[in-house]
């Protein structure tokens, strides 16, 4: 009988979701965001991780097709790029504001969008699903939308119990959840740089999933058993994005920053 393994931490993060500027080339973004804009965040006091996910530019969007959710991504809403930023103390984001402000100001060199995720102390979930020696090969970064109705604690509750089960399967190389505040703008209010988000496009929860190699991703997104999870998760999610991960860069790991980014 499987047996849950448990989440290692329950750590203190936040996500940057970010759109690169549509008058330059986009790989000339992503190599600047890994470039000289990691410099400046890397520097911010206060982080325990800082990771870049990097995403594919193109493609409908991986999560099977389900009954009354939508699966297909946005053309015109499609992220580039994720900041994943893990504190080490709940107050070190007010270490950080020095250094956040020259982030403010370097994001218009790059991004044309930027929007903050958050949650609240405790509510993102790092679980143990790696046998030692056990590398990621390949990932996938799904967005869920919380159904009109549904109540947060519900909902909280369902992707609590799709993560648990997630851990069960045994496909899994690496698993991270996160359940989100309602947004608000003026969390990452950064200038020149758009942080339009109508209600009907916000997000209330992100579902990292980590694999051995793209052919193990491949066979779980298509298995039977998904398409079984994601029938249950419909009644209290309306969206289901999911993305695959082209490049995941850790810049700042432990607490400490690492003088060259690790795959």
């Amino acid at each position: 009988m499987a047996v849950t393994r448990p989440y290692t931490k329950k750590p203190f993060a936040s996500s940057i979701l970010l759109w690169m500027r549509t008058d330059r080339p986009r790989q000339q973004g992503m190599d600047y965001w890994k470039g000289p804009h990691s410099k400046i965040i890397s520097a911010t006091p206060g982080f325990d991780e800082y990771r870049q996910l990097h995403l594919e530019a193109t493609g409908p969007g991986l999560w099977p097709a389900t009954d009354g959710v939508e699966t297909a991504i946005p053309a015109d809403r499609r992220i580039d790029g994720v900041a994943e930023v893990t504190f080490a103390p709940v107050l070190a984001p007010l270490r950080g504001r020095k250094q956040t402000r020259l982030a403010y100001k370097d994001e218009v060199n790059v991004f044309r969008r930027t929007l903050l995720y958050a949650g609240p102390p405790n509510s993102a979930r790092w679980y143990d699903v790696a046998r030692p020696g056990e590398r990621v090969g390949a990932r996938v970064l799904v967005y869920l939308r919380r159904r009109n109705g549904v109540r947060t604690r519900d909902f909280r509750r369902h992707v609590d119990e799709l993560a648990r089960t997630l851990a069960d399967t045994g496909d899994l190389r690496e698993l991270r959840t996160q359940v989100f505040m309602p947004w608000n703008e003026k969390l990452w209010d950064t200038p020149n740089v758009a942080h339009d988000n109508p209600p009907d496009q916000r997000f209330h929860a992100a579902l990292l999933l980590g694999f051995a190699d793209p052919a193990a991703r491949a066979a779980f997104l298509t298995s039977p058993e998904l398409e079984r999870l994601s029938a249950a998760l419909a009644p209290s999610a309306s969206a289901v994005h999911a993305y695959e991960v082209s490049d995941a860069l850790t810049f700042v790991k432990e607490g400490k920053a690492l003088q060259h980014h690790q795959r």
